[in-house]
């Protein structure tokens, strides 16, 4: 239940039904709802990726952090750095593409 928000009767769900039928037609309910069922499907799987994928990270910390701290202690970070480069400075005379 979301505070504010009305809540969905049986009259109401059979109300959208309806104008869902009548805007799509009988022949592409079936379609939209089976594309719908991919993308729900697909959709979870992507989250079930994403939170292995962090709980294998969360598992081998000690791993992540000998490698940073083997960079740092050089003073030159190893070239398979994940940190953002610093974007390029344009010069006063140039502000972009030029529109002659």
């Amino acid at each position: 239940m979301i505070p504010g928000l009305p809540q969905a009767g049986g009259m109401e769900l059979f109300i959208v039904l309806v104008i869902i039928l009548l805007f799509f037609g009988a022949s592409r309910v079936p379609e939209l709802a089976r594309s719908l069922g991919r993308g729900k499907r697909e959709f979870h799987k992507g989250v079930e990726d994403v939170s292995a994928k962090a709980a294998a990270e969360k598992a081998q910390p000690e791993e992540a952090s000998s490698e940073s701290e083997g960079a740092g202690q050089s003073g030159h970070p190893s070239p398979n750095s994940s940190r953002p480069r610093p974007a390029r400075e344009l010069s006063h005379g140039s502000v972009g593409p030029s529109c002659n």
